[in-house]
């Protein structure tokens, strides 16, 4: 079943509007779905985020689009492509998403945050799509639960974008509100 949903695009919407593409979007349930572990797929997400088929990048974004709606982390930290009949371990540097582009409206307590992944879904962060600082051999990585136990590290513009909102509100600790949950960005817990 080739995929036929395009991107989302956060450019010119409005974040009702945004709710209600993201609410419209019809994943598989992976989460329900526990077919026999396979083996491993061949593939691999690398840390920037490209896909790899038996060493080679995947060059169709539609592709790369459907494979990350199959996509699940396991309990024990594997992440798997899962449909009804089978379970296909991939490898994941880092995390399996990155966030490459935001979207803020309101101020304080009133502020909700967007953004737009490199799988071209979205996310709002909020209760649901928790923002986390997970330590790194580079520093903190910011990250945000996408679904499944999956992840998405945001690109470093959007961090720096987040750190200057939350300096100018001063909040201690250092942090930012969205879609009614306060998020820290202060030290990462080890």
């Amino acid at each position: 079943m080739p995929e036929s949903r395009a991107p989302i695009e956060l450019q010119g919407i409005s974040l009702a509007e945004l709710h209600k593409l993201i609410a419209e979007r019809r994943l598989p349930p992976v989460e329900r779905w526990d077919p026999p572990h396979c083996g491993h797929s061949g593939m691999r997400i690398a840390r920037d985020g490209t896909w790899y088929h038996q060493g080679s990048p995947i060059s169709r974004p539609a592709m790369v689009r459907l494979l990350s709606t199959v996509l699940r982390r396991e309990p024990d930290g594997r992440h798997m492509l899962v449909t009804p009949v089978e379970k296909l371990e991939i490898e994941v540097e880092g995390t399996a998403f990155r966030a490459v582009e935001m979207h803020s409206e309101g101020s304080g307590r009133e502020r909700t945050i967007a953004l737009k992944l490199d799988s071209g879904d979205a996310v709002i962060i909020g209760p649901d799509h928790p923002l986390r600082l997970v330590p790194g051999d580079h520093g903190p990585s910011p990250r945000v639960l996408v679904r499944h136990g999956l992840e998405a590290e945001l690109s470093r513009p959007i961090y720096y974008e987040l750190a200057e909102i939350a300096m100018a509100e001063g909040h201690d600790p250092p942090g930012l509100w969205s879609n009614g949950t306060f998020f820290a960005l202060s030290d990462c817990p080890e």
